[in-house]
């Protein structure tokens, strides 16, 4: 469903982030991105989404392909109309306006308000909690109705795929194991593809289908999720486990020199 073909971005028309990114996406599959922070994966879903430009960033080479379509030279408003949506890290809910209102922002392009009204109650049935706050102002949920919330206003716009940017970030350990589940469940029953990136190694591979590991801008590693899981590297240095499957601290694995036997 998505091919990124070799990309490279640049911001400001001086630093280069992304060099060289090439990734699929399977048409009803869960991918991940892994990697640690200023790996490119955010990067990467901008370019993806067309929210580059804002940022005074740019894909200076390579192409993205969503359906048989080019898109990275779309404005991100026709990447949405094409049936692809990013929920973004840190949720960025519209705190003034109520659980509902927030739905309906997600909705404006759907040609009706009676389709409007069945992808809201498509968004109840797996979220019923936004049910019943759906009068409450956004600003006044905790971080796990917001993000449910942020996925469920991405799904408003009846999307074949979604870019989730950290989904588990700053939630308690049983909301994620539930927003995870609804994810599998979008997944499997509604048959939307989706591009997850995700710092929590064990949990992104426990749920997807393919993985892809960044290093510096670049994809060091790919295979399928249960081979990353694995993999001694990435059970190392992205899961803090030695090869004996004792866990080390994070500590240690930000000070031992990696081997990044992938690259050789």
């Amino acid at each position: 469903m998505l091919q990124i073909n070799n990309i490279e971005v640049m911001y400001n028309n001086v630093v280069l982030v992304l060099k060289g990114v090439s990734l699929d996406a399977k048409e009803g599959k869960i991918t991940t991105v892994l990697g640690a922070n200023g790996a490119g994966k955010t990067t990467t879903l901008k370019a993806i989404s067309g929210m580059l430009r804002p940022e005074r960033g740019e894909i200076t080479r390579g192409t993205i392909e969503f359906g048989g379509t080019r898109i990275d030279q779309m404005p991100g408003f026709e990447i949405v109309k094409n049936g692809l949506v990013q929920v973004f890290e840190g949720r960025r809910v519209f705190v003034n306006l109520t659980g509902d209102e927030n739905l309906i922002a997600g909705g404006h392009i759907e040609p009706s308000t009676a389709e409007m009204n069945a992808r809201k109650d498509l968004v109840y049935t797996y979220f019923p909690r936004l049910k019943e706050r759906r009068h409450i102002r956004s600003g006044y949920y905790s971080g796990g109705e917001q993000q449910m919330l942020a996925i469920g206003r991405a799904l408003m716009s009846n999307p074949k795929m979604v870019l989730l940017d950290e989904p588990s970030l700053g939630l308690a350990p049983m909301i994620v194991e539930e927003i995870f589940g609804i994810i599998r469940r979008l997944n499997q029953e509604q048959g939307v593809t989706i591009l997850l990136v995700e710092q929590n190694a064990s949990l992104a591979l426990e749920y997807a289908d393919y993985g892809y590991v960044m290093e510096n801008g670049s994809i060091a590693m790919e295979g399928e999720a249960e081979s990353l899981r694995s993999n001694s590297d990435v059970q190392e240095f992205y899961m803090g486990m030695s090869e004996g499957g004792e866990r080390k601290s994070y500590r240690d694995v930000k000070q031992y020199r990696r081997r990044k036997r992938w690259l050789s």
